[in-house]
């Protein structure tokens, strides 16, 4: 245990403390880093030694966490032994199948005023925003198995998604503590919204229902449902086995691809019940922005008909010639990396489901960002290291969310394969080689383990010692190998 005073580092204090230590994701001190917190002495509860990992201490003041909808909690930053940043927040569990099979949870973090307003706050450099996540590995203590024991996938993903140039959620390792309770080493990370620092198109008002301004900006998930997209507030007990929620899906949160998995017309009505016999066929298409409470009927059927009219012309264009009409609806180039990278990491999860796409005013519609990349890599399963994650299809039978017709598709054409092979061919010179793959794993493996974190997460969450930290990493970077040198002699035939 140790003794910590509240609010007694200066900002130059904090400004030399950043630059040294958050190599991760850089450091800048803000002008206003946040409101003012009470000055009252705090006792944390793991002593961190000289660890320059931010340490979060957050209190809800016995208010319970719940799923939905967010508490009143504060959050406290400590940097070096030193509390550099005080916010008002709410806070609330958040996933869906991730906060039933693990015991360590994630939360959904949003900055608030001292009346409960929404208030933007910039944390660890990153732009001033309201909505962040504060976003844990899987741990199931009972049936003894973690997801991601190396505690760097989403960060590693989305930091090389940014290397390519993409926009993807920033990231700051973490350790938190809830309630006096340590929790273990987390990425505090940016939520994906429509935002000039985020997903940067064009906002969409109500009142833009025709001409030009109809045409975006739009932001769709392709994903489960969860209780927020339902507007569902129950007590926590019910989100421990509400299987029914992740696919529910209406017309006023979502709309049906008309083509099922293999890009035939499907025949049955669209909003069944949750897990019907022929879910499996079908692909929805969730509004995140306009959100569903939000989005307005002329804009509904706009992204609605853009998209059925991208599908039925990537199913009809005759890939022995060389005129594309697929490519008049999309941005072949984004599409193009959010192939590579979730083929990369082997995302399990990638295309199906935590899938984002944009379409801005007047543009193309644009694939990503990346999101939720935890099973994959060396760990994940169902796709074996040497195929196509797009070939999901072929290795599991009637999953309730299949991969869509598209990317089998685009892999069939020529055009699509020799931009791949273009962009491959680049990246694998640069961003992805191998010494640059594995240099970014062992500099955040070193970071995590000189400060004391791996430690520190793993005597709670590993409790009996059975995992070899040093051995994961070495894992992770042996997949990174084998995985971009099959990609190379596949590539290389296209």
């Amino acid at each position: 245990m140790e003794r910590i005073f509240a609010r007694s580092a200066s900002h130059r204090f904090f400004t030399i403390v950043c630059a040294l230590a958050l190599f991760v994701s850089g450091c800048q001190i803000e002008d206003d880093p946040g409101p003012s917190g009470p000055g009252d002495e705090v006792t944390l509860a793991v002593d961190v030694g000289n660890s320059k990992i931010p340490y979060l201490y957050i209190q809800t003041n016995g208010v319970a966490i719940e799923n939905e909808p967010k508490v009143p909690a504060e959050m406290r930053i400590f940097m070096n032994k030193q509390e550099v940043q005080f916010a008002n927040i709410g806070i609330e569990y958040r996933g869906s199948t991730s906060f039933r099979i693990s015991d360590k949870k994630s939360f959904g973090i949003e900055t608030w005023d001292e009346s409960g307003a929404d208030r933007d706050v910039g944390f660890f450099g990153f732009p001033e925003e309201e909505d962040f996540i504060l976003n844990g590995h899987i741990v199931n203590l009972e049936d003894n198995f973690i997801v991601d024991r190396t505690l760097m996938y989403h960060y590693f993903g989305y930091e090389l998604f940014r290397n390519m140039g993409r926009y993807a959620s920033r990231c700051q390792f973490v350790e938190a503590e809830i309630n006096g309770e340590y929790q273990g080493v987390y990425v505090f990370m940016e939520k994906l919204k429509r935002d000039k620092d985020r997903i940067d198109i064009n906002a969409l008002n109500p009142d833009e229902n025709e001409g030009e301004g109809l045409t975006g900006g739009y932001v769709l998930k392709i994903d489960k449902t969860n209780g927020g997209d339902l507007g569902i507030v129950q007590p926590i007990e019910y989100y421990e086995d509400n299987w029914a929620d992740d696919a529910t899906y209406t017309p006023e949160i979502s709309f049906r691809s008309q083509y099922d998995i293999n890009g035939n017309m499907l025949d049955f009505e669209p909003y069944r019940g949750p897990y019907h016999e022929d879910q499996f066929r079908e692909t929805y298409f969730l509004y995140e922005y306009p959100d569903a409470d939000e989005i307005t009927d002329q804009q509904k059927a706009y992204i609605q008909t853009y998209i059925d009219d991208f599908e039925t012309a990537l199913l009809a264009d005759d890939f022995t010639t060389n005129e594309r009409t697929y490519t008049d609806y999309i941005d072949l180039e984004s599409f193009v990396d959010f192939f590579l990278l979730n083929e990369v990491v082997r995302n399990v999860d990638g295309y199906r489901l935590s899938t984002y796409l944009s379409k801005d005013k007047n543009g193309k519609l644009e694939m990503g960002p990346v999101w939720d990349l935890n099973i994959g890599y060396d760990t994940g399963g169902r796709i074996p290291w040497d195929d196509w994650v797009i070939n999901y299809n072929n290795y599991v039978d009637s999953d309730p969310w299949m991969m869509p017709f598209w990317w089998p598709r685009l892999l069939e054409d020529p055009v699509f394969r020799q931009a791949v092979k273009d962009r491959w061919n680049v990246l694998r010179s640069g961003t992805l080689a191998t010494f640059e793959l594995h240099r970014i794993v062992e500099e955040t493996a070193l970071y995590l383990q000189t400060n004391g974190a791996v430690q520190r997460n793993y005597n709670l969450w590993d409790p009996d010692g059975d995992l070899n930290y040093d051995d994961a990493v070495q894992s992770l970077k042996d997949f990174l190998e084998a995985r971009t040198a099959w990609m190379d002699q596949e590539i290389g035939t296209f």
